[in-house]
């Protein structure tokens, strides 16, 4: 306090002054509220393409019912694609000479693998626990790619922790099946 100064004009500056926003004030809450709703956009659509790009395969491994199951035997790969005679294991199913299964660091020549055929197609997927972990890939590269933009862009970073160590857990569960 300036000793010119009297305590209730000390009182009376202060609250004038932290009650007194000015001419930024409004714009600087509209600038914060737009960088939230632009972050959580964003982080949105990046766990919205996880699922998406998951859910081509995922769905075929974990809804079985009515589908093709059994093994198949990876005689060659080519191009991005293996393929091997196929062995039927459900009831309906009908041994083929060739599908196809993605070549993956998870498929190799000479291994016998449990898929389940894409109905009206020879395409196989995985099936079991290493089919559906690998299947969600995809959502678990997006829930580390979201938590960046979570904790940084949002300022949630216990949110962005959870989100990455989801990811994590689900990248190293997808590995250690292999």
């Amino acid at each position: 306090m300036i000793p010119a100064m009297s305590a209730v004009a000390v009182r009376s500056h202060r609250r004038r002054s932290s009650s007194w926003r000015g001419p930024a004030g409004g714009s600087a809450a509209a600038l914060r509220w737009g960088r939230f709703v632009a972050m959580g956009a964003v982080a949105v659509v990046i766990l919205v393409a996880g699922v998406w790009g998951s859910w081509g395969a995922a769905q075929h491994v974990m809804l079985t019912k009515g589908r093709e199951r059994g093994t198949v035997a990876v005689a060659r790969c080519d191009g991005g694609w293996c393929a091997g005679r196929y062995a039927p294991v459900s009831a309906g199913s009908t041994a083929r000479a060739r599908v196809v299964i993605e070549d993956s660091v998870a498929v190799r020549v000479g291994g016998r693998y449990a898929v389940v055929l894409k109905p009206g197609s020879d395409e196989a997927v995985r099936s079991g626990p290493a089919g559906v972990l690998l299947a969600w890939v995809p959502l678990g590269g997006a829930l580390l790619l979201a938590s960046v933009v979570v904790a940084g862009g949002l300022g949630r970073v216990r949110a962005g922790w959870v989100l990455a160590g989801s990811g994590v857990a689900l990248l190293t569960a997808a590995f250690l099946t292999m």
